[in-house]
């Protein structure tokens, strides 16, 4: 009995000595089997899976980002436009001039605290740089007040002994008037200023937003442009009510005009902000999907070689047996 086993033993081994399938390829298929881990054919379309599962949670997330950028944007936009009333009638009166020559300058750099929201933080941060080195000089003074996370982070690298002063975490409450008027007396009272210069993102729509800056001249600059002729020099045709001198009204209309433009200006970045994280979300989306579709091609072109490479072996393996 057991010589008879030996001898159909020997039968069943000696079959493949004389198929026609190369030895070494046999043997190397037997010993990769051997020694790979078990579900070694499914690892790479397991890695791919696992890639597209997070692609799409991703995209879930981008979504939903998409969603609450939106719902956020609503509520600012008109809050924003209406706040366009408030520093428009200053302009009419004192005018806008960014061009008056003044020795101490307070850029105001208004920013976000979070990102994702495109490039309206670096946009803001590369005009408040273009505005200082403009500001400059020997006899003169330029210092930065920033306002929001994102700016103070990429202006705190190179520009750390000029900045002033740095508020963050405007937007964790909905903003208002009172909350910016504070924060504009608060400004006022630590800094000194001939002209303080507001840079901010002008919101225009979804797409698009203008980087804008606001001038708020101090009254003793307004006094000497109107003495001077200036572009401030139609002040003196308007007539002065009361007892307060002509240096008391420009004063207060100054504090007064600082803090309608700086809340304005808040509303307006923070419309662009929102817009801006919606176009990103919109774009992040897309590119998931994008993505998502080919690692879907990939995914079935690695799942149709693994299960076209086993038919191979199969077939090879019933081939030698038979031989």
């Amino acid at each position: 009995m057991a010589m008879a086993s030996l001898r159909r033993e020997g039968r069943r081994f000696a079959a493949p000595l004389i198929s026609s399938q190369p030895i070494t390829a046999i043997r190397s298929s037997l010993i990769a089997e051997e020694q790979a881990p078990l579900g070694i054919r499914s690892i790479s379309t397991q890695v791919v899976r696992n890639r597209m599962k997070s692609v799409k949670n991703i995209q879930k997330i981008t979504k939903a980002m998409k969603m609450v950028a939106a719902s956020k944007l609503r509520a600012i936009q008109t809050r924003a436009e209406n706040s366009r009333g408030l520093w428009q009638p200053f302009t009419a009166l004192l005018g806008d001039a960014p061009s008056v020559d003044a020795k101490k300058n307070v850029i105001v750099t208004i920013s976000s605290d979070k990102g994702l929201c495109g490039g309206i933080n670096s946009t803001s941060v590369k005009i408040s740089k273009a505005i200082h080195k403009l500001t400059a000089g020997p006899e003169k003074e330029t210092k930065y007040v920033i306002l929001g996370e994102k700016a103070k982070a990429q202006l705190i690298r190179d520009s750390k002994k000029d900045i002033e002063l740095s508020i963050t975490e405007l937007q964790k409450n909905p903003l208002n008037y009172t909350q910016v008027s504070v924060l504009a007396d608060d400004i006022l009272k630590n800094v000194e200023y001939d002209a303080l210069r507001i840079v901010f993102n002008k919101f225009h729509s979804v797409v698009s937003f203008l980087p804008t800056m606001s001038t708020i001249l101090s009254p003793e600059v307004v006094e000497r442009e109107a003495e001077s002729g200036g572009k401030l020099g139609d002040l003196d045709s308007y007539e002065i009510e009361g007892g307060e001198t002509k240096g008391e009204i420009l004063q207060n209309l100054a504090e007064f005009q600082f803090s309608c433009v700086l809340f304005n200006a808040v509303l307006e970045n923070a419309c662009s902000e929102q817009g801006a994280r919606m176009s990103a979300m919109d774009s992040s989306s897309r590119n998931a999907g994008e993505m998502l579709d080919r690692l879907t091609l990939t995914y079935n072109r690695t799942r149709q070689a693994s299960i076209t490479t086993e038919l191979i072996e199969i077939i090879s393996g019933a081939s030698a047996l038979e031989g």
